[in-house]
């Protein structure tokens, strides 16, 4: 078991890490569009196409690691002034919440990646590129994220503090 976690972690820190690869490349491809428009040339058209990819793969792939640090956003006034006790259930309860909505959002990402299969859909840009390929990180990302507010549900850490305000 002790196996299945570490590699179940270094997947999600790999996800992250390709996350924080595909900001980089966002910068490096505005930056190059930026140039290229101010010296009068256009730019390539995949570069904007794969901009729009990142942005996707991004979101989808650093979203689970954010969750596993609690690094999402959420707001600790109600929960900062309950007794310890019902801070611990008002957690544990809204991280059953995110697990079923991220379990729901998983289901119809499946759908979506089948669908797509299915018609054999394209993304036609600046290439063809099967849709599947984009749609695919939606399932994945989506039951890692269950996976992770499950451990806030079960677990001994919650996911609030319990404590308003900032916090680093």
């Amino acid at each position: 078991m002790a196996q299945i976690s570490r590699l179940y972690t270094a997947v999600l820190y790999l996800m992250a890490f390709i996350a924080g690869a595909m900001l980089l490349w966002l910068m490096v491809s505005v930056v190059v569009s930026v140039l290229m428009r101010n010296l009068g040339l256009q730019p390539f058209a995949w570069l904007f196409t794969s901009s729009e990819y990142a942005l996707l793969y991004m979101t989808m792939l650093g979203a689970p690691w954010l969750v596993r640090e609690k690094g999402h956003v959420h707001i600790e006034l109600v929960t900062s002034a309950l007794p310890p006790k019902a801070q611990d259930i008002v957690s544990r309860l809204v991280a059953a919440g995110c697990v079923l909505v991220s379990l729901i959002l998983a289901w119809k990402g499946l759908e979506l990646v089948m669908t797509n299969i299915e018609r054999n859909d394209y993304d036609v840009r600046a290439y063809y590129f099967p849709r599947w390929i984009l749609t695919i990180s939606f399932p994945i990302s989506f039951t890692l994220m269950a996976v992770e507010f499950a451990r806030f549900v079960f677990g001994e850490e919650r996911m609030h503090s319990g404590e308003a305000g900032i916090h680093e």
